[in-house]
């Protein structure tokens, strides 16, 4: 335990020094305890396992301390610093070998590995270290990994949060987070830009995004901010997460142009006060209605309202919340329990799910697809309701992206990308005939919708000849529109 202390205490020890100054320490350090240290017949291979004990790890690198410019070691202990199964005690030692070894290569690695790290105690160490030295170059990979979103815990509580507080200043934080998402412009950086985005919503800066959209002085190469710009100068809309910034740019791309040019016109027409309101969700069911009823454009919420209100009043719903598969508590299910919340956008995609619901070719489609989903415990099936070239709805089938068990659907970037501009996603309960306790969205298909921000339908089995039917979107607004029959 002595030689454990030592060896940590002198790494811990913070110095810059040369290279034969550095090799004499390690091999100092190598001389103590030597006696008590394991045989080691391949020391790469035990620093690349897992399930051993400290003083192997630590027998091991004094055995390779003597080759500094071994490119293999340094790999290893870069390895060690993010890979699962390792103790903080293990991580720190090749922490320190690497800041005397390979300081740059040491914060390539914490820059890259740091935002996914799943082992909290060395992540909370490593902020802990990354304040110390006063990294602040390490600033957005602390950003970075603010920026996922951990409900159980208030942002400003956050590790991250902290760190970067003592880095820069309480006063600075939102500033600093800004300038990440401002310089973070070249084509592997979108996803931390995407994070930068979603934390400067959650912590109340809507407005100041808004503004930068206005800003004529965006960067010619800056094609992320051009493409939003568009967003928010021709449709009134600016993202409010990530998927929402990937829902824009592939609506900017030229396979599309056709539906963003409809939708340009549809929402340019739409009332000022409804415009207002749009969210990106919105943008299929506008274009769709433009197509398919135009009327459903200058209705009112109100109007729309009514005629949901009277299709569920002439059906059968399905609701049970106590028993609300994955959700604590009880979530209102009736149309009139979210009336304060919905917008012209939910109702009027409901009318329209309502209406596609009713095809006999649709209900045909639905069933034989709930049929075979039934028939299939690998996974649940799902797809989108879109509307064809001629305007009709229709179902698109879509295979899962990964098949896990019955009770999951896991779309593809298949289906994303047919969704951009589809009515409606969908999946099915169709695990057994008399799945009335299933009817409705879970859990997952919750946060489904909350990560993606996209309307969509759940159809349930609750007997052999009937669907329930519920609609559903992010903020957990969920509306059972009632039965379908098997034709």
């Amino acid at each position: 335990m002595l030689l454990g202390r030592y060896t940590t205490y002198m790494f811990k020890t913070r110095f810059h020094t040369s290279k034969p100054v550095l090799i004499a320490i390690l091999a100092i350090i190598s001389t103590i305890g030597c006696s008590s240290q394991p045989t080691i017949d391949d020391p790469l291979t035990t620093l690349s396992q897992t399930n051993e004990r400290q003083i192997k790890y630590l027998t091991a690198m004094q055995m390779l301390d003597s080759q500094p410019d071994n490119e293999d070691y340094r790999k290893a202990l870069k390895r060690m610093m993010s890979y699962p199964g390792y103790t903080v005690a293990v991580r720190m030692l090749a922490f320190n070998r690497l800041e005397l070894l390979d300081e740059a290569g040491l914060k390539l690695t914490i820059r890259r590995k740091f935002p996914r790290l799943q082992a909290p105690m060395w992540k909370e160490e490593l902020l802990n270290l990354i304040v110390d030295r006063g990294w602040v170059d390490l600033t957005p990979a602390i950003v970075s990994a603010w920026g996922s979103h951990l409900g159980f815990v208030e942002d400003t509580e956050r590790l991250e949060y902290l760190a970067l507080v003592q880095l820069h200043g309480k006063e600075n934080v939102v500033d600093v987070i800004f300038n990440v998402l401002l310089e973070s412009n070249r084509p592997g950086q979108q996803g931390l830009r995407g994070r930068c985005w979603d934390l400067l919503h959650r912590l109340g800066h809507r407005d100041r995004l808004v503004d930068l959209l206005a800003d004529a002085n965006i960067g010619e190469d800056d094609a992320m901010l051009i493409d939003l710009r568009a967003g928010a100068t021709q449709l009134g809309l600016v993202p409010r997460n990530r998927e929402e910034i990937l829902w824009m740019r592939k609506l900017r791309q030229p396979q599309r142009a056709e539906f963003w040019s409809q939708a340009v016109v549809a929402v340019q027409g739409l009332p000022k006060a409804r415009r207002i309101e749009l969210e990106l969700r919105d943008l299929p069911i506008v274009v769709a209605a433009s197509i398919h009823d135009p009327w459903l454009l200058n209705a009112t919420k109100e109007d729309l309202y009514a005629k949901v209100r009277a299709h569920i009043r002439s059906t059968k719903v399905h609701i049970d919340t106590k028993r609300f598969t994955g959700l604590p508590g009880t979530y209102p299910q009736n149309l009139y329990e979210h009336r304060s919340k919905l917008t012209w956008g939910d109702l009027a995609a409901m009318v329209l799910a309502v209406r596609a619901v009713s095809v006999p070719e649709v209900v045909e489609h639905l069933f034989d697809y709930a049929q075979r989903d039934h028939e299939d415990d690998s996974c649940e099936y799902g797809g989108i309701i879109a509307l064809d070239n001629k305007g009709r709805f229709e179902v698109l089938e879509f295979p899962p992206r990964i098949r896990h068990h019955d009770n999951e659907f896991i779309a593809s970037q298949e289906m994303m990308d047919a969704g951009y501009t589809a009515v409606m996603h969908f999946h099915n309960h169709a695990q057994e005939y008399r799945n009335t306790r299933n009817a409705g969205p879970g859990l997952g298909d919750v946060n489904y919708a909350h990560n993606t921000r996209t309307n969509c339908l759940v159809f349930s089995f609750v007997n052999e000849n009937t669907l329930n039917v519920d609609y559903y979107r992010h903020s957990r607004v969920i509306v059972d529109l009632g039965e379908i029959k098997r034709q």
